[in-house]
């Protein structure tokens, strides 16, 4: 055997292989007699040495190559043929991609414009007119723009929050023009293989020249367009070049003045790169922000227009329930309200409350009138015959669910009880007294929590003004100061009062800041962001000071917001030439935020501290935190009633009314310098001193062999007694004096009502 060549085992493999697939291919081919030669010709024995040329298949036919062809890339082995392989792929899929772009006709059915409408968005009535200058005057009257020589944009970037409905008004404004439109998700560009995703938008950008003027949409386009001095590898920069040169292609000159306008979607426009957002690229850049009341309830308007809801409906007062709320939070909103009114339908039904007419439409229908109340929904028979036809099919047709065994103990609302008292559809006119309420919608508000508490960072508390006892004065100024703002602002707008209020509460430990903050959240139904002081803080340089930062743009999101800072004194102290540079930045961070170049529109302040000397000056002055409201420790009659407002879920003995009176004359005696901390320890001791009498009598009863009948808990005078032994004032007389000189210091105000004679007694021993 003579070998020529190194590679002559697999060319006689491969020559192989071409016989017995050119066997296969001609016994598909043809069934018939004169096909068994053509399996068994010289030239299959010739491809065993590679000198003659196979024949080739080609989506299920056989294509033969000409003898004059070249035998070498045949017989080169497997790069070869694979790269034939590769080919005929590409040759395959590239008439898909003509044939997706090519034609009229094709182009409408790929390219096709959205089927949504400027009247399917509510509460954008500012950026659709800034739409409508930006993308549909290009695109309907180019000539305007060539006439007069003013070069039109070429990209709109659209930047908010998620939910706010950046992609619907691309798609709306698309709908509305007509014109093709390309849609790009921007995760889809990147591949894996290298220069794969600098080819896709380049074909996509060709493809949106060629059948120009359209819209080229590409949402997330953060994904594909980072900074490039903070990219982790070499292929994103790439791509944020090729884009970059792309999107400079799109000039007139270089698309025979047809418009094409890219419009970009991201909610976090500051992570793209610099040279993307400059004139000539991304022109125009429009901010959709967290909807207002207003807003809201236009949203809800179009959201609702297609229910069917019952009697008046409120839109304003469901929306000034909805802080916080993007369109997406308030489509949520009417969908769990959808859900709830047909759990209510169910329920009533179930209970006799709601009752279908059905037995009237079965007498109408035996009358043969049943079109007069079904309306042209369902045709009349007009012949006897017809009558009949259905009715052994209705009659033979079994009730859902009818062998099911319920439990003796089911309830009568059970869904089962419906579905097999009604097997048929609803008529119209079962369907009649259906709808939706505005108590659906108001239950619908405590199951759907908007995207911008659902990272856990705004709550309401669940803290009220029933739950503070005393500081009505303190409770005043803040009632003013953010409850009103928040409930009424058109009535601080008609007296010219825009910007938020800030506050500050100073005054020893334990009297009460923390709680007025919540209940002030409560009453005013905002939304509340805590803050403690340290927690801000991070060792790493310009992290303190994107955490302030990011706490201010979530209040903005989630506005009405109140945010609290807690023990203020850590997070902002005095500044001096001890200070380190950390601390100084975290300061001027704070500051700028409260009145900087950001509104801070709907968005209030409400600080605590113990320490009012060692806050920065500049943080009290107004404009930032405009009212300083010293939180004392309580008098005689305000420790009365902040124990009478504890103990209103403590069991006291009997008669009650004589044992509180009793223990708030105790108070008034006992507790001076107490705060309102130091009276909660004192009725949870006086509880615990209650609950241990009661474990030793039933423990006795026990040593005894008696019987132990359920034993009632009730405290009693003697259990504070013991109580006010153990628990001491917090605040000491030293604090108090300290605290009485800041006050005067700070506040300038005079002694309280009812102070007199504790200030005398601060004052006796240091005189």
């Amino acid at each position: 055997m003579e070998i020529s060549g190194s590679n002559a085992l697999n060319r006689s493999m491969q020559g192989l292989w071409s016989q017995h697939r050119r066997a296969k291919v001609n016994l598909n081919a043809s069934t018939s007699a004169s096909a068994a030669p053509a399996v068994s010709t010289p030239a299959a024995d010739e491809n065993t040495s590679g000198a003659a040329t196979p024949t080739l298949e080609k989506d299920g036919e056989p294509e033969d190559v000409p003898a004059s062809a070249d035998p070498k890339p045949v017989s080169s082995g497997k790069r070869k043929t694979r790269a034939a392989r590769a080919g005929g792929e590409d040759s395959s899929k590239r008439p898909r991609l003509g044939e997706r772009g090519g034609g009229g006709g094709t182009i409408a059915k790929d390219y096709a414009p959205p089927a949504t409408r400027l009247s399917d968005l509510g509460g954008v009535e500012g950026c659709i007119e800034k739409m409508l200058e930006l993308v549909a005057m290009p695109l309907c009257h180019p000539e305007v723009y060539i006439h007069t020589g003013v070069q039109p944009p070429r990209g709109v970037l659209l930047h908010g929050p998620p939910g706010c409905g950046k992609t619907l008004l691309a798609h709306a404004i698309a709908g509305e023009l007509g014109v093709p439109f390309i849609s790009v998700s921007a995760p889809s560009v990147v591949s894996g293989m290298s220069g794969e995703s600098e080819k896709t938008l380049r074909d996509t950008f060709e493809e949106a020249k060629r059948i120009a003027p359209c819209l080229l949409f590409i949402d997330e386009i953060d994904a594909i367009t980072p900074k490039r001095e903070s990219a982790q590898r070499e292929m994103e920069r790439r791509i944020v070049a090729q884009f970059l040169t792309c999107m400079d292609d799109m000039s007139w000159d270089k698309t025979d003045n047809k418009p094409v306008i890219v419009i970009g979607a991201t909610n976090r426009p500051d992570s793209l790169d610099a040279a993307l957002r400059r004139a000539g690229r991304f022109d125009h850049e429009i901010s959709m922000g967290v909807p207002d009341d207003e807003a809201r309830a236009q949203i809800l308007r179009v959201l609702s227009s297609k229910l069917r809801l019952e009697g008046d409906f409120d839109y304003l007062a469901l929306a000034k329930a909805t802080p916080g709320y993007v369109g997406a939070d308030l489509a949520a909103l009417t969908g769990a309200a959808g859900i709830i009114a047909v759990k209510r339908i169910f329920q009533q039904i179930s209970e006799g409350n709601l009752v279908l007419p059905e037995a009237i439409q079965t007498k109408l229908d035996l009358d043969g009138d049943s079109m007069a109340v079904d309306g042209p929904a369902e045709p009349t028979p007009s012949t006897p015959a017809e009558t009949a036809a259905p009715a052994p099919s209705s009659t033979s047709k079994s009730a859902p669910f009818s062998s099911l065994q319920l439990a003796a103990d089911s309830p009568a609302g059970s869904i089962v009880h419906f579905l097999r008292a009604h097997p048929d559809p609803l008529t119209e006119a079962q369907l009649a007294p259906l709808c939706i309420t505005m108590g659906d919608f108001r239950a619908a508000l405590a199951h759907v929590q908007p995207s911008s508490k659902r990272e856990g960072f705004a709550t309401v508390p669940d803290v009220s003004w029933a739950d503070v006892g005393a500081l009505h004065a303190t409770r005043e100024e803040l009632h003013m100061a953010i409850v009103q703002p928040i409930r009424r602002p058109e009535l601080f707008s008609a007296v010219g009062i825009e910007a938020a209020c800030g506050v500050l509460m100073w005054g020893p430990p334990g009297c009460g800041k923390t709680l007025l903050a919540k209940a002030v959240a409560n009453e005013s139904r905002a939304n509340f962001i805590s803050v403690k002081g340290p927690e801000l803080l991070n060792k790493y340089v310009g992290e303190s000071e994107r955490a302030v930062r990011q706490v201010f743009s979530r209040a903005r999101a989630s506005s009405p917001c109140v945010i609290f800072f807690d023990e203020l004194d850590a997070l902002v102290p005095r500044r001096d030439d001890n200070m380190s540079e950390s601390s100084a930045r975290v300061v001027n961070t704070l500051l700028t935020e409260l009145d900087g170049l950001d509104a801070r529109k709907s968005v209030y302040v409400i600080a605590a501290t113990n320490r009012p000397d060692m806050i920065d000056p500049a943080m009290c002055r107004p404009g930032r935190l405009d009212k300083l409201l010293y939180v004392d420790l309580p008098t005689a009659d305000e420790r009365a009633e902040i124990v009478r407002t504890v103990t209103r879920r403590v069991p006291l003995g009997e008669p009650a009314g004589a044992v509180r009176a009793e223990i708030e004359a105790l108070v008034r005696t006992r507790c001076d310098g107490y705060s309102g901390a130091d009276l909660a320890a004192v009725v949870r001791e006086a509880g615990v001193c209650a609950l241990r009498r009661t474990l030793g009598a039933l423990d006795a009863l026990e040593a005894e062999g008696a019987p132990q009948d359920a034993a009632r808990i009730s405290v009693q005078v003697p259990d504070f007694a013991r109580a006010l032994d153990k628990v001491q004032p917090s605040v000491s007389l030293a604090q108090r004096r300290k605290y009485e000189a800041l006050r005067s210091k700070f506040a300038g105000l005079p002694v309280r009502a009812g102070r007199e004679e504790d200030a005398k007694r601060v004052e006796g021993p240091e005189a």
